[in-house]
């Protein structure tokens, strides 16, 4: 695994793109996009592209699959791509774990660069060199480290995005600042959410990220900070995957997991219960409440014993240890989840 060359933040990603690929050799260019990005972003982009290879695949979680990445692998063979190809992944999280996949196993790995179109991807996904698909209904489970060549950001491409996309994303730009900095995070909250800086905060999470992600790439210690949100969050997003009309977003999965992680950081001692009802408000500000019933936390349950982090059948889980800093490897149990999530549908249904 190598370190990202180069982090970009642009506001004409067609001139930084353009000039950053005047310096790197490569043999062809093949460019990853979905019905979506291949519509509003790809056009910005093509006139500055020799002869790409354009490979068009279905958007949404639930193409994030080995059955995907065998076609996006047999239209890289069919082209004739050798490993001095470099690939342009153009899209949001499913197209950048997805891609950064294919390209990192294609050959044994070819070079490839993201351009993240949506918030989530532009302050998590497409920063830190996870790669990977979901099987067997469990969300990342098969993947590699490989960081990319350079991650170029424009919030500009936001303007494509539906407001619940927006807020998708913002639930890691929430995280990130729980887990690092209580100063921003005390800035949030008291900014009114139409009011919020997207390009200031991108490059807010982005820093964190990095930081974090560099220190400890391969997520041996440190980077399991990341994860807070996630143990539950994941297992959420991964049940409510095969419900259709009760799918949630990334971020919609991962502000319920914020808010039961942190009653369990209450639970243990970590944080006090004015910062849990001052996270708890907010997010419930921010996001629809979710209806779990007793029987979806019954499915719930067993797919959190699946989660990266566990080691010898014990939930590891990242939790609070104040606003502003978080620890990891903290254990906990299948009760202490369903404790989490019965807090979480306690909580008042009068949302923003």
């Amino acid at each position: 695994m190598t370190e990202a060359s180069e982090i970009l933040f642009t506001l004409s990603i067609a001139d930084t793109l353009n000039n950053y690929l005047a310096k790197q050799s490569f043999s062809r260019l093949v460019v990853l996009v979905d019905e979506n990005t291949e519509k509003h972003c790809l056009p910005i982009i093509k006139e500055i592209l020799h002869q790409p290879l354009i490979i068009s695949i279905k958007s949404g979680e639930e193409h994030k699959t080995l059955q995907t990445c065998e076609i996006i692998w047999e239209k890289m063979t069919q082209a004739q791509l050798d490993r001095k190809a470099l690939m342009i992944n153009l899209g949001g999280g499913v197209i950048g774990d997805m891609g950064g996949f294919c390209a990192a196993t294609y050959k044994r790995g070819i070079r490839f660069i993201q351009i993240p179109t949506t918030l989530l991807s532009q302050v998590d996904a497409s920063v830190g060199g996870k790669l990977g698909i979901d099987f067997m209904g469990l969300k990342n489970h098969i993947g590699v480290f490989q960081t990319p060549l350079a991650v170029i950001i424009d919030t500009n491409f936001l303007q494509t995005l539906t407001k619940k996309e927006i807020k998708s994303g913002y639930a890691e730009i929430i995280k990130h600042c729980l887990i690092a900095d209580a100063i921003k995070w005390n800035e949030i909250i008291a900014t009114p959410y139409h009011q919020l800086d997207w390009f200031g905060l991108a490059q807010h999470s982005v820093v964190i990220k990095s930081k974090v992600t560099v220190s400890d790439p391969l997520e041996k210690g440190l980077r399991k900070i990341l994860n807070f949100g996630h143990t539950i969050g994941h297992a959420i997003e991964s049940h409510f995957l095969n419900i259709p009309n009760k799918r949630l977003l990334h971020g919609e999965a991962i502000a319920i997991g914020m808010i039961a992680e942190s009653y369990l950081a209450f639970e243990k001692g970590f944080i006090s219960k004015q910062d849990l009802s001052q996270i708890t408000k907010y997010l419930l500000e921010i996001y629809q409440k979710v209806e779990i019933f007793d029987f979806d936390i019954e499915q719930i349950l067993p797919i959190a014993l699946q989660d990266k982090k566990n080691e010898s059948n014990a939930i590891q889980c990242s939790l609070l240890e104040k606003i502003g800093k978080a620890n990891y490897n903290i254990e906990i149990s299948l009760k202490d989840i369903r404790n989490g999530l019965n807090y979480y549908n306690a909580q008042s249904l009068n949302t923003i």
